[in-house]
């Protein structure tokens, strides 16, 4: 069963999800809030597979939030996607740098929305690859964090393709069919670049990958 917690300002938008969500046999809505304090002290109470959490919300934002639960230790298993009601938001690349496992505009069709969440249960990054050269594109110039480069000296040449590909959207299947190995060997590559790398997970992986210079928007 995977549990989702909602945090929203806006009712009829929560109402909405959990409307869609409580039709589905394999997921539960465990709890809802309207702004982000209240939202992190349910998810310290429930501990969800996935929070789906408004980027724009008053007393804690959802970057904010984002924040919060990647920097607590009790809460790694927590997949945060962000609610935005514009795919371009100028937050969305914050809010994955915070830790978010991807971002949701509010207007998608039910059965995408759907599959996004159990997606983010599965631990996998919710970036469509246009999507991402387009938020690449536009924040690329930003400073890079410190260390990033070293870091990836410390990954091998099979980690560092893995990387790459899992930057242009592959799943650990399909790095598989590409680098000829096996879907087990795939995920190992990818989990032990992710941990030589200090990243949450996959949607982080992405961004480490652009901002390194690993993968870039003309390349991708």
């Amino acid at each position: 069963m995977i549990r989702v917690l909602l945090v929203d300002d806006q009712p009829l938008i929560r109402s909405g999800f959990r409307a869609l969500l409580d039709l589905e046999d394999d997921i539960e809505v465990v709890a809802e809030a309207g702004d982000g304090r209240e939202g992190l002290a349910l998810i310290r109470d429930h501990l969800p597979d996935v929070a789906l959490i408004d980027i724009q919300m008053p007393v804690v934002d959802g970057i904010q939030a984002t924040r919060s639960i990647a920097a607590d230790p009790s809460l790694a298993g927590v997949h945060v996607v962000i609610l935005t009601n514009y795919g371009m938001d100028e937050y969305v690349f914050d809010a994955l740098r915070a830790g978010a496992a991807g971002f949701l505009v509010k207007d998608i069709v039910p059965e995408d929305f759907l599959h996004a969440v159990r997606v983010a249960a599965r631990g996998d990054a919710l970036l469509a690859p246009s999507v991402t050269r387009r938020l690449i594109d536009r924040h690329i110039s930003r400073p890079l964090p410190t260390g990033v480069r070293t870091e990836l000296k410390e990954l091998t040449s099979r980690e560092r393709e893995a990387v790459a590909l899992v930057a242009r959207g592959m799943s650990n299947d399909q790095i598989a069919g590409h680098m000829v190995i096996s879907p087990m060997t795939a995920k190992t590559h990818v989990n032990r670049a992710m941990a030589k790398l200090h990243v949450r997970d996959r949607a982080q992986l992405v961004v480490l990958a652009y901002e390194s210079g690993l993968v870039t928007p003309r390349n991708h």
